[in-house]
């Protein structure tokens, strides 16, 4: 059993930077791949980024490309989601998950645990 928490959220003017963490609970934690996906209201759960156990592959969305970087401290069971250039289409609640499996890294199916989501809001 893996827990996730993410902290970092919160309201941010468009063009700003926000740096989400995702702490989790399990030794493990650096087997697992993790991924960031975001959930707008009534919209479907996004992929935005993934990172693989050893941090050596990362996949981003084409809309947040160039603009956010995913990272990630196996010594502190912490990854990382640093959004710059925020836009207010970018408002959502972001959660972080983690996976077993090096495939399907863009389908929320392929992720087994999942925190609790942090909410962004851009405001214009």
């Amino acid at each position: 059993q893996v827990q996730l928490v993410e902290s970092g959220g919160g309201l941010v003017q468009a063009g700003g930077s926000l740096r989400l963490s995702c702490a989790a609970s399990a030794r493990t934690f650096s087997s697992y791949g993790m991924g960031w996906f975001r959930q707008a209201p009534g919209k479907e759960r996004d992929f935005v980024a993934s990172i693989s156990s050893s941090g050596d592959i990362i996949y981003y969305a084409s809309s947040v490309k160039g603009r956010f970087t995913i990272s990630r401290d196996n010594a502190k069971n912490t990854v990382y989601l640093q959004m710059n250039s925020l836009k207010p289409e970018d408002t959502a609640v972001y959660y972080c998950a983690a996976r077993s499996v090096v495939v399907g890294v863009r389908s929320p199916a392929n992720y087994v645990y999942w925190g609790q989501g942090t909410q962004v809001t851009v405001s214009r």
